[in-house]
């Protein structure tokens, strides 16, 4: 069967040309689709209504043809979502944190697709339902929590709810003796709040018209929102803002950063009208952040060329840069994640040599212990606790074969508790599968890892199919972590595997550094190398190899579509960051000032302009055979606007050669997460994986 034959001829949509020219730094470039960007976006965002019906027209007509390529998969798509929902336990629940004298936790309902927060006492008994997602969300094509937080004093809710997908987030209280809510609502906020000492008022970000945190308020309560207090005013947009508190209910804590530098700014929790104070002034490159102590706050931070980070500690009272001293120091190629103080520990997750670890420390005696794990590749996340005075902490561990684990673990004692393994209810036999580490040589001599995930069965002879999965940027590391969906690939003898490219902090902070800005190229040579490694190790073939990443890891597979397209047989581009060059370009878009420490700025740099379009996935589309590509997006996705994947596909079937197809499908409900339930968001994957194995023949 040739690759073609696997798709029904139709006609593809062929939006109008509507040359548009702009020049920069001496250079050209004419772009055909620029008006597929609505200009009411701001307005559009808030109310999809108000969307030019000639650009939904053109959107419909692009889901019209996605549909009719995709429709013989219809049935293999409701079988892949029937074994991905029958491994979630439906009536799944958390195991409560105690706080005070509650225990707080989440649960999902049977066939429930939103969380219910509730509580019980601390040491057990009847639960008590705090918010009930479901109900919230009954008939709204979209509805998305944001955060949820009880007050301090145990009598109030804080939450928040986006109804749109364009993440303006609705604060809203609910009294916790009665369910009812106060009247105190807050539109277009950062998603979450933090109570003040007195439980009588919050902190929280409002957004501005494009998407932006400019403003920290203090809102209290009983009083109209327009009122609300300023407490401090970003004027700089490239920078992001967010307001958070200690547990000890002492300090509100005002973080200000971009992707290189940051900047915290405290006021006393029990005085909402102080002046913030600053700590240390935003210097480029220098990052830092704050964690509670009680009379100290640790610092984690990268000061004096602690590239991998340490660890230091200020005086509560005065916590000034000259006061810093230093407690954990740097080690390169150790880097240090996030740091949690307790009333006599200090833990931190740390990465070395690729894999993250736990280290607990005693404050009197200055004592450190590991926490120890088995497996060759793993992941771990710290939950720590909501309380501060205690010698409990929690952590979970899991890998690609074992399913996660939720433990307590006594500082103390060492002593190490196992609360929850994640339900299969399908079952899962970790013995029937192989998890490896896997070091792909790069062009330059560096070693990328791959993750990798296949069943014991599956022939190792270059014939198995694989999915490729990479993300490589803002220094995110993906986790070897368990995904229960993936089974549904692997049980039909796909092969998984992570890339860990450069642009990921996966081998230390170097790894970020050499796939950022001017080295960004890294990260999708490093991703070809690993494409090619896997196939000189007998693991799959180029045209057995479908790539997937969404995104900054969109801009990853636009990327490698130009650049090797032979070396795979799909591409899949979730919410792809593909117009580099243009949103760049653009600073009225809600992240491009942000963005410019990560990619360059194009409008100030010709250097950086030029770098840019060396690569941008959209500017380098060119007469080439490309693979089969699908591209997904959400119609009110503040982050990678809906129009940057329609331009990019647009572009792609006007210029490739062969008759490989391009597929766009937009979710008209959505923005930048997908779909909001959790078996909605399955039905998404369910259509991913059938194109995976539709393309690899194995649909």
């Amino acid at each position: 069967m040739t690759r073609t034959s696997r798709f029904p001829t139709v006609n593809p949509p062929a939006p109008e040309k509507r040359p548009v020219s702009d020049t920069h730094h001496g250079i050209t470039r004419t772009d055909d689709y620029a008006w597929l960007r609505a200009d009411n976006w701001q307005e559009m965002f808030r109310d999809p209504s108000l969307l030019d019906p000639g650009i939904r027209a053109e959107l419909e007509a692009e889901n019209a043809y996605q549909s009719a390529l995709m429709a013989d998969t219809s049935d293999l798509q409701k079988q892949l979502f029937k074994e991905m929902k029958g491994r979630i336990k439906e009536d799944d629940s958390s195991v409560p944190m105690q706080d005070g004298p509650y225990a707080y936790g989440s649960s999902f309902k049977l066939g429930g697709e939103q969380p219910r927060y509730f509580r019980m006492p601390r040491d057990g008994g009847p639960e008590q339902i705090l918010l009930d997602g479901d109900a919230e969300a009954e008939g709204k094509a979209y509805f998305r929590l944001g955060g949820v937080d009880h007050s301090a004093d145990h009598r109030k809710l804080l939450w928040a709810f986006d109804d749109k997908g364009s993440e303006f987030y609705t604060l809203r209280v609910r009294d916790l003796a009665d369910g009812t809510e106060l009247a105190d609502q807050i539109p277009a906020t950062g998603g979450s709040g933090v109570w003040d000492a007195g439980n009588d008022g919050f902190f929280y970000t409002r957004l501005d018209p494009n998407h932006r945190p400019s403003k920290v308020l203090f809102h209290a309560l009983g009083q109209n929102p327009e009122n609300d207090r300023l407490i401090y005013e970003e004027t700089n947009p490239g920078f992001f803002m967010n307001v958070d508190g200690t547990r000890n209910n002492q300090w509100i804590m005002i973080g200000i950063n971009d992707h290189e530098t940051s900047e915290y700014r405290l006021l006393s929790a029990s005085d909402p009208f102080a002046e913030p104070k600053l700590v240390s002034a935003r210097e480029t490159g220098l990052q830092y952040e704050l964690e509670e102590g009680g009379d100290i706050f640790f610092i984690l931070t990268n000061a004096d060329g602690a590239k991998d980070f340490k660890v230091m500690t200020a005086p509560a009272s005065d916590p000034v840069r000259a006061n810093w001293q230093e407690l954990v120091p740097h080690e390169p190629g150790r880097l240090i994640l996030s740091v949690i103080g307790f009333k006599d520990h200090m833990v931190r997750l740390e990465r070395k040599e690729g894999l993250p670890r736990i280290v607990v420390r005693d404050r009197a005696s200055g004592e450190e212990h590991l926490i120890f794990f088995d497996e060759e590749a793993f992941s771990l996340g710290l939950s720590g606790s909501l309380e501060y005075d205690t010698e409990m902490m929690r952590f979970s561990y899991s890998s690609m074969t074992t399913p996660s684990q939720m433990f307590d673990y006594n500082m103390r004692t060492r002593e190490r508790v196992l609360l929850k393994t994640q339900e299969v209810p399908s079952g899962h036999d970790p013995h029937q599968y192989v998890t490896r580490r896997l070091m792909a040589p790069a062009a330059d001599g560096e070693l990328v890892p791959i993750s990798l995930l296949h069943h014991r069965d599956t022939p190792l002879d270059g014939s198995a199919p694989c999915l490729l999965y990479g993300y490589g940027s803002y220094g995110i590391a993906v986790p070897a972590a368990f995904n229960t969906n993936w089974f549904s690939l692997v049980d039909r003898g796909l092969v998984f595997a992570i890339a860990h490219v450069r642009g990921g902090k996966d081998k230390g902070y170097g790894w970020y550094d050499d796939g950022k800005r001017a080295q960004k190229m890294n990260t999708f040579t490093d991703f070809i190398a690993c494409a090619r490694h896997l196939v000189a190790e007998r693991y799959t073939a180029h045209d057995r190899i479908v790539a997937q990443g969404g995104s900054a890891g969109g801009m990853l597979m636009g990327a490698i579509a130009n650049m090797a397209p032979d070396c795979f047989g799909g591409i899949v581009a979730e919410v792809p960051f593909v117009d580099v060059l243009t949103t760049m370009l653009d600073a009225t878009l809600p992240l491009t000032p942000p963005e410019w420490p990560e990619w360059g700025n194009p409008i100030a740099s010709a250097d950086d302009y030029r770098t840019i379009a060396a690569y941008s996935p959209y500017d380098n589309v060119a007469a080439l055979g490309y693979p089969p590509i699908l591209a997904l997006a959400g119609l009110t996705d503040p982050r990678v606007t809906y129009w940057e994947p329609a331009k990019w596909v647009a572009r792609l079937r006007d210029r490739k050669s062969g008759d490989n197809p391009v597929l766009f499908k937009i979710n008209m409900d959505s923005g930048h997460a997908g779909a909001s339930g959790r078996f909605s968001r399955l039905e998404e994957i369910a259509y991913i994986y059938a194109f995976t194995l539709k393309v690899t023949d194995k649909a």
